[in-house]
């Protein structure tokens, strides 16, 4: 994690940064699947001016061989007209780390009553008593709008930034470059 590109989204008269940070997401999630690559990892540097909007900012952290491996797939492609990228940088240093992670909530209220039905074969009735349409979870974290490509179902991706730390923690990040164990530096 001694290097970072920076991507900004450009303003677009036509399409909300949360859309454009949505798509750009989806394009870096289908990168970093297909070079199955476990060492690049996010961050949202605008995160705590953006509220539950995950800004226009987009930070990726790894090895300058990793990042040069993900750029030469030319995954922005589609993208170019809506991101500003910066070269490839090395971290300044001091910095701090902080784990960027992704936060998995049940919001579908629906959809636990159609899995309760099914593991213990209850009635409807029963199951939309135990769990009300209220019952619904709420989330303050930010979030960008994703589709599934296994289901094509559309889901909120929930993006946890944890508290700052002296030291940096290894790990592995995910095909969205999120990680509970893995820390990126923070500037």
């Amino acid at each position: 994690m001694d290097h970072y590109i920076d991507l900004k989204l450009l303003p677009d008269p036509e399409f909300a940064a949360t859309q454009l940070m949505s798509a750009l997401l989806a394009k870096l999630h289908r990168g970093l699947h297909d070079l199955r690559r476990d060492d690049i990892g996010i961050s949202f540097p605008g995160i705590e001016r953006s509220g539950h909007s995950l800004g226009s900012h987009l930070r990726l952290h790894g090895s300058a061989q990793a990042l040069a491996s993900l750029l030469a797939l030319n995954w922005l492609t589609g993208m170019r007209d809506h991101v500003q990228p910066s070269e490839l940088r090395a971290v300044p240093s001091p910095v701090q780390y902080r784990h960027v992670s992704r936060v998995q909530i049940d919001s579908n209220p629906e959809r636990t009553r159609r899995r309760l039905i099914k593991r213990h074969g209850i009635t409807e009735e029963e199951a939309r008593q135990r769990i009300p349409d209220h019952a619904a979870k709420r989330c303050d974290l930010p979030f960008a709008n994703l589709r599934s490509h296994s289901n094509g179902q559309t889901f909120r991706l929930f993006v946890r930034h944890g508290p700052l730390l002296d030291t940096p923690q290894p790990g592995s990040f995910g095909s969205y470059g999120l990680s509970t164990t893995a820390t990126i530096p923070w500037f």
